[in-house]
């Protein structure tokens, strides 16, 4: 059976058996906190559950390393959003120790939308778009520096509300320790 018939179909009896009960919760997080994470697997429960954590806590953002890579981007959106509208007073960067983005190459990712079909005239639109896809595809090299850099693009942003503290953290998926980068009450 494809995937996705198999998630529809544990879906109708978690539905009658009412199971979602247990995850009802209001729209507003009760930690009043949005969280940035990276969208690695590991990471699904471990930010939660490392940080005392419950559904309904908090407002919780994944991504591909936690980046922020754009001011006008969705990310940065979703936080503002989240500040302004769903009363969150505090935003979390959270980054992880061995993580897959950090370590991205563009070539092989290029090769591999190339193989899959994406022609070779589609990268020189970009190119001539001013868009630079290898940047735009590359990873980081420090895992604590990229935490910094999207906090301050975060905390630094027009629109955001500079009363409300920008934390950095660095999570090891290992084991769940959590290592304070940027202390957002001392701005």
């Amino acid at each position: 059976m494809p995937l996705l018939y198999e998630l529809l179909d544990y879906n109708k009896t978690f539905v009658e058996n009412e199971e979602y009960k247990t995850y009802v919760s209001a729209k507003s997080p009760k930690k009043k906190m949005v969280l940035v994470s990276c969208m690695d697997t590991r990471l699904t429960e471990m930010s939660f559950k490392s940080l005392g954590l419950k559904n309904g806590d908090i407002k919780h953002i994944q991504n591909a390393g936690a980046v922020i890579s754009h001011p006008y981007g969705s990310t940065v959106r979703s936080i503002l959003v989240a500040v302004y509208m769903l009363g969150v007073e505090e935003v979390v960067i959270m980054g992880h120790h061995d993580c897959g983005f950090g370590a991205l190459k563009p070539e092989p990712m290029i090769k591999e939308m190339k193989k899959r079909g994406i022609p070779d005239n589609t990268f020189e639109v970009l190119e001539h778009s001013k868009i630079d896809i290898k940047s735009w595809l590359k990873g980081f090299e420090s895992v604590e520096d990229s935490v910094k850099e999207s906090v301050r693009k975060v905390y630094e942003h027009p629109l955001f509300d500079n009363s409300v503290p920008v934390h950095g953290l660095v999570i090891d998926p290992e084991n769940g320790k959590v290592d304070l980068v940027v202390d957002g009450y001392e701005n």
